[in-house]
């Protein structure tokens, strides 16, 4: 199949398939005598792990780091599930963060009125001193 319908059988756009071929992702596709890429269900699979990877928050380099162990065959379960759970572990993390910066941003807009003042305590929230 042709680079136009691997994008519209996974969903994903021409350019970002390029870009996946580029950082070195989706590996490079054969090539017909007269140039034009082939790619195979092998490429498709590819495209739809990085894909749902991404979905899921995984680096590029999460995703090779899998994809490595993956393509060559020789991975465990375990091996799988421990970068998946350091993956959520971070993920974890960044919720915590994520509640802490929105407590702080329901504080700061419970404390301005909207009034046509130029006395702004979200403005005064921004410059304070940390």
């Amino acid at each position: 199949m042709k680079r136009g319908q691997l994008a519209t059988r996974t969903g994903c756009n021409i350019e970002t398939i390029r870009y996946y071929e580029k950082v070195g992702l989706l590996p490079d596709p054969p090539r017909t005598e007269k140039g034009y890429r082939v790619y195979e269900h092998k490429h498709e699979q590819t495209l739809r792990f990085i894909i749902r990877s991404r979905e899921l928050g995984f680096t590029i380099e999460q995703i090779r780091g899998l994809l490595s162990l993956v393509d060559g065959g020789d991975y465990t379960c375990t091996e799988i599930r421990d970068q998946t759970e350091a993956h959520l572990a971070a993920v974890r993390d960044r919720i915590v963060d994520l509640k802490k910066l929105e407590a702080t941003l329901v504080e700061t807009v419970a404390a301005c009125n909207g009034g046509n003042t130029p006395n702004c305590p979200v403005v005064d929230a921004l410059t304070k001193e940390i």
